[in-house]
Order: structure tokens, then sequence, then C-alpha cells
């Protein structure tokens, strides 16, 4: 069974993490504060969890989930994360992270910024635009009427073929946004925003998004 390696432990980084097991991943999964922290939320996963520094989560992880902030992206293990599919959740908090010129004016996006952080892996968005709890309590089976949906977007068919993948396991269709230059379609302050939305909806919301405010 595919591992899943998750470079912090947050509100996102635990319930991807409980999605994961409760579909039959194994999970290693670190936090900035050291494994020792991370005993509870292993303890509540169970045996397919494990907690380690995040260069091991990275090594161990046949895909990695990366939620960290912004501002953290350049301490990654680049080289353990080289040629990997990495799931991108990054949102941009300027109040946060800092203003950052390039995303102020809308030249790039987030997923851009980590991809040229890490140049050789596969960056596809996941699970940016879904409050944390909603990852563990809206999803429903595949073919559910109204059933809510969840945008990716990737450079990588590979990686994007991923997270459709396990955003079915976890209860969600796939809305496809294109490249990681689209991505701002479903970044912070966009229609697709944190909003319940059904595919169509999603699809409408995405196309409707303007770049700047």
């Amino acid at each position: 069974m595919t591992t899943l390696g998750i470079i912090g432990a947050g509100h996102i980084g635990s319930q991807v993490a409980r999605v994961a097991v409760a579909n039959g991943y194994d999970v290693v999964i670190a936090n900035s504060r050291g494994p020792e922290t991370l005993a509870g939320l292993v303890a509540e996963l169970g045996d397919r969890a494990t907690a380690a520094t995040a260069a091991d989560a990275a090594a161990a992880g046949d895909v990695v989930v990366v939620t960290v902030p912004l501002g953290k992206i350049d301490q990654l293990p680049v080289e353990h994360l080289a040629g990997k599919i990495v799931l991108d959740t990054n949102n941009y908090y300027f109040e946060r992270d800092g203003h950052i010129d390039a995303l102020d004016r809308g030249e790039t996006t987030t997923s851009e910024l980590l991809q040229a952080q890490l140049p050789t892996s596969r960056i596809a968005k996941a699970f940016n635009h879904i409050y944390a709890a909603d990852i563990t309590t809206d999803g429903s089976p595949a073919g559910t009427p109204d059933r809510r949906a969840l945008a990716t977007a990737g450079d990588d068919a590979e990686a994007v073929a991923f997270v459709t993948r396990f955003y079915d396991e976890a209860g969600f269709d796939t809305v496809n946004v294109g490249s990681l230059s689209e991505s701002w379609r479903v970044e912070r302050g966009r229609p697709a925003y944190v909003v319940r939305q059904n595919a169509d909806e999603l699809t409408e919301n995405l196309a409707i998004a303007n770049r700047l405010p």
C-alpha cells in the first residue's frame, strides 16, 4: 500500500492523515516541534501511522503532502522530495507570511513558488479550499447527488491523477483547474474558496474568478 508522508501536522495535515489511514494508507507525519509531540495524534491514528522528522517523512512517503506556512517552504528537505508527487495545500496569507510582491501582483501562485523550491518534484494542488473539519465530515460515496467537489491543479498528469483518486477515496469529486499557473483560481478570496459546491458549481466559480481583487 502507498505510504503518504505528511510534512505539517496542523489542522489540514492531521485531517488528511485521518482520511489516509481510513483508506488503508500508511502515514508518516512530521511537524516542526519533533516526533515526540505527535504521540497523541499517532495513537489516535493507529498502527498505520508513525511520527518522524520532516526529512524522514519525505523520504518514507511514496507521495508527500506539504502543509506548512508559505514562509517555511525554504526549510523543506529538497533532496528527499526529489522526483516525488508532492501535494500542496498552501494558501497565501500576507498577515502571516508577509507581503510577497509576485503574489500581490498576480504574477505567480503559491504552488509555483513551491515548484521553484522543489524543482524536480511533481506538484499538485490539493485540499487548499476546504475547511479542515470538512475533510472528514463532508465526503460522500461516488455517485451521491450533489456530491461536494474539490479542485486540483498540476503540470504532471500522474500527480493530478493521484489527487483525483485520493479525493474520491475521501468522498469528493474532482475538478481539474489545469496547470499550476491556473491554481490562483482556487486560492484565498476567490469564489471557490472554502464554500461547499458540487462539480458544476465549482467549475462555474473557477471560471468567474478574477486574478486580482
